[in-house]
């Protein structure tokens, strides 16, 4: 009489999710280890501790189909199979324990204090003279002068044109697509060098109320403010778009 014999393969590949947190992982096992066994490797992944931890088998379709509860009992006794997943609930920690940073303590250095270390990043480019420490020659150094200033004269002159209270369009390359609203502030600022064109945008597309760092340059909505370089804005005829907002 013929002998026939069940052959399963010896490893599983399975999804693992647990009460703690809302991360997943896949991890493969052998089906030849206890349940005890793994509860062990599964404290390592979750942070659920053994002792306590409880392991339920979801099959493909996320229905419970087993819990995996005698410790004593290998892997593979259990309709576990490849793309299922194994959620472990452990009944005395708090949901989301692991993922509330206001708990974990942070390490803050003062400026002062990462100055005068001499392992930083900083440290480092000042050594090698990297960046802002770069040596430049005194032509280069009048070179590059005499472009800012340029810069700040076309700038100027720019800003000149332009009046607040006038309807503008705003098209800047790097924040696509092109914006319209009304100049609301032409100047300088005390976030940043050069001219500066502050425009409250028809619609909810800026970054701010028409403040920033606490200093206050002109009156908006939350989001509707935003501050461009002049050379990005074109005043003119640029009535509010229809939106058909008011269709149905």
């Amino acid at each position: 009489m013929a002998q026939y014999s069940v052959i399963t393969q010896s490893l599983v590949s399975v999804q693992i999710t647990s009460s703690l947190s809302s991360f997943a992982s896949e991890r493969r096992f052998q089906k030849d280890i206890t349940i005890a066994e793994l509860k062990g490797k599964l404290e390592l992944i979750t942070g659920c501790s053994a002792g306590t931890m409880q392991i339920q088998a979801f099959n493909k379709d996320d229905k419970q189909v087993a819990s995996l509860s005698d410790d004593s009992a290998m892997l593979g006794s259990y309709p576990v199979d490849d793309g299922m997943r194994l959620h472990v609930v452990d009944p005395t920690k708090k949901a989301g324990e692991f993922e509330d940073l206001s708990k974990v303590e942070k390490f803050e250095l003062s400026e002062d204090a990462y100055n005068k270390r001499t392992d930083s990043v900083l440290a480092f480019k000042k050594r090698h003279k990297m960046g802002q420490f770069k040596e430049i020659s005194p032509e280069e150094q009048e070179r590059q002068e005499k472009e800012k200033a340029e810069k700040l004269q076309k700038e100027k002159e720019l800003l000149d044109k332009m009046e607040v209270g006038a309807r503008c369009e705003v098209d800047n390359p790097k924040t696509p697509p092109v914006k319209r609203g009304a100049v609301m502030y032409l100047g300088t600022t005390d976030f940043a060098t050069g001219y500066w064109v502050g425009v409250k945008y028809d619609e909810p597309v800026g970054k701010n109320d028409g403040s920033v760092k606490g200093k206050r340059y002109f009156e908006c909505q939350p989001n509707y403010g935003g501050f461009v370089k002049p050379e990005f804005v074109t005043v003119g005829d640029f009535p509010e778009e229809d939106f058909g907002l008011d269709e149905m």
